[in-house]
């Protein structure tokens, strides 16, 4: 048998698993924190535990509208109680003397004395000599009451150091009485295409095209999902097929950023450049994965000038994208998203899969793990979106998430399927 030569052999594909492992094992955090406003802090990852000062509440408060008293004092619907004192939110009552009630707000502290709260709706106003209310339902101590403490307790860590904010985290650490929160810097991010067929929106109308041009979609899907996971992008536009203009690109970009994503060039093609022009300046680690869409695909480093920020390190990291779009934006999903969660710190980077049922068929097994283009229906189960091919960019918009089906698998009407939500991978 001939062996063919060494241009000619077959690269060993990589599993996903494998090149998951692979690539977060090189994605250590980065070093670098701000302090930023609250305010600003959405969707930024905590560079420290937050420890609250206090206790959330600050003290035993009422949880309704309504009349605050000793539980002992109503034994029997129908008990009639003096109302000594009212309580708003923001003010302080007096201590209650046994045998009356205070009217209390939602939210006001609970005066010394009283054990429970007796909501409005369930008394009766009363007039005469004295002002009361008559108490309709027995209460129980503690009811409608809020505990002190029972929210946060002081010294309580509450958000942890590598956890990404929400709108809710920034609620409860204002809630703590802080102005300001220490976060991970952006990772900064280069991105750039390759390819001399493609052409801006707005720089060529459609009927002026030229055969073999397309509008490059891939830079916009991408930069937005970089701003998702809160980079600092620098868009370098589209690269001519060139090795020299490649070298040129990467060596700028290597100094100045913590990452380097392209999009197209890096598949065995001739006028794929990315592949050597990396291997020349650095290194190129992972190659070819088996999953579909998207197996080519590439990690490695450029290695920085000597003049470059020494805190960025000696290398930027290099992620290859393939050039079909929907390769392009499932690997960004599948692969880097977890990537870059990791350089700004984040531990919980895996995927969040449920199980639901197919109601399509898939009777043709792929030999590579296949992600397919799916939509929830009213049923409860999942459409496919008739065409998978990997430059069907409709599909991305039309579905919802993603089927993981292993290699070699058929899935018939009603399987049971894992689904990835394009919410949850967006979020």
């Amino acid at each position: 048998m001939t062996t063919p030569p060494p241009s000619q052999t077959r690269v060993p594909l990589t599993s996903l698993d494998d090149a998951m492992v692979n690539l977060l094992a090189q994605a250590g955090p980065l070093s670098s924190t701000e302090m930023v406003a609250t305010f600003d802090a959405d969707g930024r990852v905590l560079a420290q535990d937050l420890v609250s000062a206090l206790q959330v509440p600050p003290n035993d408060n009422s949880s309704m509208d309504g009349y605050a008293l000793r539980a002992a004092d109503v034994t029997e619907a129908g008990k009639v109680l003096p109302v000594t004192q009212r309580i708003a939110a923001g003010h302080s009552g007096e201590p209650l003397e046994p045998g009356t009630c205070a009217r209390i707000f939602t939210g006001a502290p609970m005066p010394e004395g009283a054990d429970a709260v007796v909501m409005q709706e369930d008394t009766v106003e009363v007039g005469g000599n004295i002002h009361g209310v008559r108490i309709l339902a027995v209460p129980q101590p503690g009811q409608w009451v809020r505990r002190a403490g029972e929210d946060v307790t002081r010294g309580a860590v509450v958000l942890a150091r590598g956890e990404r904010l929400s709108p809710a985290s920034l609620g409860l650490a204002a809630s703590l009485g802080l102005a300001h929160l220490k976060v991970m810097a952006r990772p900064r991010v280069a991105l750039f295409s390759t390819g001399d067929e493609l052409v801006m929106p707005g720089e060529v109308p459609p009927e002026a095209m030229k055969p073999g041009a397309i509008y490059n979609s891939n830079r916009f899907f991408l930069r937005a999902l970089l701003h998702r996971m809160g980079c600092e992008v620098s868009d370098l536009g589209i690269v001519p097929d060139q090795r020299e203009a490649t070298l040129a690109a990467l060596k700028t970009a290597a100094d100045h950023h913590d990452l380097i994503l392209t999009s197209g060039g890096v598949s065995v093609g001739e006028e794929d450049h990315i592949k050597p022009a990396v291997q020349q300046l650095g290194r190129l680690d992972l190659w070819q994965i088996a999953m579909k869409p998207g197996k080519p695909f590439a990690y490695g480093t450029v290695k920085r000038d000597a003049g470059a920020d020494p805190a960025a390190g000696e290398a930027c990291h290099f992620i290859g994208l393939p050039g079909n779009p929907v390769s392009s934006f499932v690997t960004f999903l599948l692969l880097v998203r977890p990537f870059l969660l990791r350089l700004q710190g984040v531990d919980a980077v895996a995927m969040n899969a449920v199980t639901l049922p197919a109601h399509f068929t898939l009777s043709k097994a792929d030999k590579r793990r296949e992600f397919l283009r799916v939509r929830r229906n009213a049923a409860g189960g999942l459409d496919l979106f008739p065409n998978q091919s990997s430059g069907v960019l409709t599909s991305t918009v039309w579905g919802d998430g993603l089927v993981d089906n292993p290699a070699g698998k058929t899935i018939a009407h009603g399987d049971l399927v894992s689904f990835i939500s394009f919410a949850d991978l967006l979020a």
